[in-house]
């Protein structure tokens, strides 16, 4: 019984620590543009308007730190909407705490390496972990279009 109970603690030990690990590389993907900054920030918003989203800030997070004396490389925050899947999200009570994550962030910015990133929430599996509208909503239209709009 003994080692049966040291097994089990060992396995959810171990489980924990590789749930920890993966985790964050499950949450948010990163991928290198082919484009320049500008350009990809550019090809993102024509994408996403062109399939009826409606982008509704384009923050540049690296001119809003200059103003507070603060230097780091270009980076910017899409937030994009897509107006019936929001509505459906919050109609539903149940669902409604996801505002906290409307609208859709899409992040581009440069690295030390000279290149530009985008990284962008899993939607996908962020609606399966809450299930319901937001399973419906989350893990399907808004998880396939947004992989399309950072796609060359």
């Amino acid at each position: 019984m003994k080692p049966t109970i040291t097994g089990l603690i060992i396995g959810l030990a171990l489980g924990i620590v590789i749930v920890a690990l993966v985790m964050p590389k499950l949450m948010v993907s990163e991928k290198v543009s082919p484009l320049g900054y500008d350009e990809t920030i550019a090809h993102i918003t024509r994408k996403a308007e062109a399939a009826g989203w409606k982008v509704s800030a384009d923050m540049r997070l690296d001119k809003s730190l200059a103003k507070e004396n603060k230097e780091v490389l270009p980076v910017a925050s899409l937030k994009i909407c897509q107006p019936d899947y929001a509505e459906k999200v919050l109609l539903d009570d149940e669902a409604r705490f996801l505002s906290v994550m409307m609208p859709c962030s899409i992040a581009v910015y440069e690295k030390a390496d000279g290149k530009t990133y985008i990284s962008t929430m899993n939607a996908g599996l962020m609606g399966r972990m809450f299930g319901g509208t937001a399973q419906s909503v989350m893990g399907g239209p808004v998880a396939k279009e947004t992989r399309e709009f950072v796609t060359f």
